[in-house]
């Protein structure tokens, strides 16, 4: 299956539907008045809706076992029209766009089989997606375009030449996926006074955001908080959160992390860990969805 360990966990809705097409009216009476001989139609197929999208992942190989935590299923006849509307929500990883579309197809294949012995002219159409909620893309297009990042590798080791910087390189690819162009990468020793000069520079220059990595541990020479608190007007405390957060669930030793995020005037700063996984699980954690920071800077309303 694909890996979805780096997503966050958010709300995921999908609506599908399903058209079951009876040849004469006889047989909707029929649904309506109870006298199907195999029971109540549209209690069964729900029923059978149900049972179905919980086994989805069990049919379809590449569909990864989820919670499924609210199933609803309408019906809405117009002539020998059926259609289905199937919902489903979870709070996971990944969306539940095929879950629903499943549940619409078990629902109108039941209606099938229950109204065969009356209809033989029974008909399955039209099953789609209708819409879906809580991926990536319903929030990609909310966020602009023309934002422009600094990234700062503050180490003593890399600076020096004794060590491949990596953890930079994956922030840069994460911005870049984000649309976010880089304006400057520097390498530079984890001293204060350069770590505080470059935050200054960037916001003077009106750089949107600066990313440090790097200098957020405990060690003696890990001094990018205490270089960058001091600057922040304010600071931002669930970004820091989330990033922790997001950490912890794959490695206990997040909470060592002192990552720090907050504002110099309109520029947002953020320091991460210097490890490569660090960098790039934190950006993971955030991306795309901290970008929104900068229509509220900006004084848009929120939607």
């Amino acid at each position: 299956m694909v890996d979805i360990t780096h997503k966050s966990t958010t709300l995921r809705t999908a609506t599908a539907q399903a058209v079951v097409k009876v040849s004469k009216s006889e047989t909707i009476e029929a649904i309506k008045n109870d006298t199907v001989p195999k029971g109540h139609v549209f209690a069964m197929s729900k029923a059978a809706g149900l049972l179905g999208v919980k086994r989805t992942p069990d049919i379809l190989p590449d569909c990864h076992p989820l919670p499924i935590e609210f199933t609803g299923v309408e019906y809405d006849i117009n002539g020998l029209e059926i259609t289905v509307l199937f919902t489903v929500k979870t709070i996971y990883k990944t969306g539940v766009e095929v879950e629903a579309m499943h549940g619409a197809s078990v629902v109108a294949l039941n209606m099938y089989d229950m109204l065969k012995p009356i209809d033989k002219g029974i008909e399955i159409h039209a099953i789609k997606l209708l819409e879906k909620k809580g991926g990536k893309s319903d929030f990609r297009d909310r966020f602009r375009k023309d934002l422009k990042a600094a990234v700062v590798v503050c180490s003593d080791t890399i600076s020096a030449g004794h060590k491949e910087d990596k953890a930079g390189k994956a922030i840069i690819e994460k911005l870049e996926s984000c649309d976010v162009k880089i304006s400057e990468y520097v390498i530079i020793p984890d001293e204060i006074e350069d770590i505080k000069a470059k935050a200054k520079q960037y916001e003077a220059e009106g750089i949107d955001m600066v990313i440090y990595t790097g200098g957020t541990g405990l060690s003696g020479r890990d001094v990018t908080p205490e270089a960058l608190i001091p600057l922040l007007d304010r600071r931002i405390p669930g970004i820091e959160e989330a990033i922790r957060n997001y950490g912890q669930d794959r490695t206990p030793f997040s909470m060592l992390s002192r990552s720090v995020a907050g504002t110099i005037k309109d520029t947002l700063i953020l320091a991460l860990p210097g490890s490569t996984n660090g960098a790039k699980e934190s950006m993971d954690a955030i991306f795309p969805a901290v970008l929104h920071s900068f229509r509220i800077l900006k004084g848009a309303r929120h939607d």
